[in-house]
């Protein structure tokens, strides 16, 4: 099966710990995430939230998703079957560096023949997507120092 990835990595000046406290306040994420809002459910092994997905210039979709792992303070994993052979993984990744200081990554793996079509045809609009939650995850870590 083919894949294609779209991700951002940002770096933070900011501990894992308050990385991973933003992104695991779901109802927070309408404060800094304009590409997933409304964020109801519960991070857990096998857990499903609910959201809203806003990609500009694409149509907007409620969806529910299947936490596929977690790992606070590193990795948040969600996936979603969006139809026959469409497949997406979107992921959160927190690497910390040094003491206070993180690279954080955000991205879309598609896969399925269906995926790598909506892959090619959506590529500058998903990169877009990548790095406006990257740079909101940034200021929404940095504020609350």
């Amino acid at each position: 099966m083919e894949t294609a990835k779209i991700e951002k990595r940002v770096g933070v000046q900011a501990s894992s710990e308050r990385l991973w406290d933003v992104l695991s306040d779901l109802p927070g994420w309408n404060r800094w995430n304009p590409v997933e809002t409304g964020l109801e459910g519960a991070i857990a092994f096998g857990g499903q939230l609910s959201l809203t997905e806003s990609v500009p210039g694409l149509i907007e979709r409620p969806t529910i998703v299947r936490i596929a792992d977690w790992q606070p303070y590193a990795q948040l994993i969600w996936a979603e079957k969006r139809g026959w052979a469409f497949n997406v993984i979107r992921y959160f990744e927190i690497e910390e560096l040094v003491p206070g200081s993180c690279i954080v990554a955000n991205g879309f793996i598609f896969s399925g023949l269906r995926g790598e079509l909506f892959h090619d045809r959506h590529r500058k609009t998903l990169r877009t997507a990548c790095e406006a939650v990257a740079e909101g995850l940034r200021r929404e870590a940095l504020a609350g120092d």
